[in-house]
């Protein structure tokens, strides 16, 4: 359950600090093309981030400055191509342009540029070595039976979203 737990934590977290971010640059509260308050890329992400860590913390025998160089080699291009995939799937999809990076001086097309994936990658760090220890003290107390609402709710979140855009 820790997995799933901690996609929907982050997912809501991720939906309010998008949310927030476009509050204060577009003067609109939005995050996502879902109803619900979660954006499930920030989930999907997170988790990937803890992974990557995990993997770099037990497999590799170097100091920790070799081990957050790795990390952050791994960080730029694992969530640069989530975020490139992420915005090719969404405009196939649902025909839509969530976000848009050609008017930034680094970017490679309208979905990925380098500011970005720095911010990204300066997230994750934020994430593994200030946020989750405290999500993870959190994750331990959330109910089994709250965990397979959430998964329901957002299963009927994403049918809809799907058949109504």
């Amino acid at each position: 359950m820790y997995i799933i737990n901690c996609f929907f934590i982050y997912s809501v977290l991720g939906f309010f600090l998008e949310g927030t971010y476009n509050l204060f640059l577009l003067n609109e509260f939005k995050s996502g093309i879902l109803y619900g308050p979660w954006t499930p890329i920030y989930g999907i992400g997170a988790i990937i981030v803890i992974e990557i860590y995990k993997i770099i913390s037990t497999k590799i025998n170097k100091n920790k400055t070799v081990k957050n160089i790795i990390f952050f080699i791994c960080t730029i291009l694992i969530l640069t191509l989530i975020e490139w995939l992420g915005g090719i799937l969404i405009e196939n999809l649902f025909h839509k342009t969530l976000w848009n990076y050609q008017n930034y001086k680094f970017n490679i097309g309208k979905y990925i540029t380098l500011e970005i994936s720095l911010t990204w990658t300066i997230l994750s760090f934020i994430l593994i070595y200030l946020i989750k220890p405290i999500i993870d003290k959190i994750e331990k107390k959330i109910p089994k039976k709250l965990t397979l609402l959430l998964i329901i709710f957002m299963l009927i979140d994403i049918f809809v979203t799907v058949f109504t855009k």
